[in-house]
């Protein structure tokens, strides 16, 4: 149960969703019934009809950073940026960053990079697994030169012509109808299927719908290297749950409503913030919470998730959540029945 190769799966690259469905709701949900050991198939706009009155459905409000950037090393050379550090407020000191980078040869501490025509880097330190920090130059903050000249970061299974991804359909649908906050790296993908109209049928249906943050960080992907899961380390991501969004979620139980996450960096947050007893305070803070099987949730009695990638630590959270045979089963009646995978694929509802 601990061990990586209880979380591999074999996926027929056709199932990799390359492209959003045509309706954000309108994606395909495979409802998982945890009780029952049950499955079955709908539509994502069904979900009101299988939930209950005075449910809270918890969302993940965090804003995806064009953090993508393309340079030039002086040699000429071409090179690929991930900017990873996204602060909330900007100074002198926030013009070095952490960042991913992707280069025929490994940059070296002190090369300077060009991006554009009024924008340098210049490299401060050199890390492993190849995370650098990178001073940025120049007129435009970075954050103003991410927002003129960055891509979004779309995950390396999404393929797009010329290999410098995106379009403008991604800058769309690759963002939440919830997102506001800036800081994330990649979109929390099980609530890129809620639209507008459907938030509006669920609060109808008396479904509550509050937001936490939690900007998705390089941790949550980074490659599993252990093969016992219990020793990966996932690294740390900032959180925020409100005062407002702590309170309806303790109400929630206290009327017998189940509280359901829209995705696993919800369920990180609320698990993390909440006490022993499960009551649920507001924080500001990071979290490197690592979900494995036997963990005992002591807040989410739901999850909405999208399908994930084998020996992934979001994997191992599915499973503990509903169970390792189930997600097995589940994840091999959606191959069978061609359900589409990853960010822009089909979801599960989890009960």
């Amino acid at each position: 149960m601990y061990q990586i190769e209880d979380f591999d799966y074999e996926l027929p690259p056709a199932l990799i969703a390359q492209w959003p469905a045509p309706s954000r709701d309108g994606s395909r949900l495979l409802f998982v019934e945890r009780a029952r050991q049950r499955l079955s198939g709908h539509v994502f706009s069904d979900l009101p009809a299988l939930l209950r009155p005075g449910d809270t459905i918890v969302v993940n409000d965090t804003k995806v950073v064009r953090a993508r950037l393309f340079g030039q090393k002086a040699t000429g050379g071409q090179i690929e940026v991930l900017v990873l550090d996204h602060p909330p407020a900007q100074s002198d000191d926030g013009r070095s960053r952490w960042c991913l980078v992707r280069s025929s040869k490994r940059p070296r501490r002190g090369q300077t990079l060009t991006f554009g025509s009024d924008a340098l880097g210049s490299v401060e330190a050199v890390a492993e697994n190849g995370l650098v920090q990178i001073r940025f130059e120049g007129e435009r903050p970075i954050d103003r030169l991410l927002e003129d000249m960055g891509r979004i970061p779309l995950p390396p299974y999404i393929r797009r012509d010329g290999g410098e991804g995106d379009s403008p359909r991604d800058r769309e649908r690759y963002q939440t109808v919830f997102s506001r906050v800036k800081g994330a790296i990649a979109a929390p993908t099980a609530g890129l299927h809620f639209t507008e109209a459907l938030i509006t049928r669920l609060l109808d249906a008396g479904i509550g719908v509050v937001p936490v943050t939690l900007h998705v960080g390089y941790g949550t992907f980074r490659p599993v290297r252990v093969r016992d899961i219990r020793k990966h380390e996932v690294g740390e991501e900032p959180y925020r749950i409100s005062e407002e969004t702590a309170s309806a979620i303790r109400l929630t139980n206290k009327e017998k409503g189940r509280v359901i996450a829209v995705g696993t960096t919800v369920v990180r947050a609320l698990e993390s913030a909440a006490l022993k007893d499960g009551t649920v305070v507001p924080v500001e803070g990071k979290t490197n919470l690592l979900v494995t099987p036997g963990y005992g949730f002591k807040v989410v009695q739901g999850l909405i998730t999208n399908f994930h990638l084998p020996r992934s630590s979001l994997l191992f959270l599915v499973s503990a959540f509903a169970g390792l045979d189930l997600i097995r089963e589940a994840y091999a009646l959606a191959i069978r029945e061609r359900y589409r995978f990853y960010s822009y694929g089909d979801a599960m509802l989890i009960l």
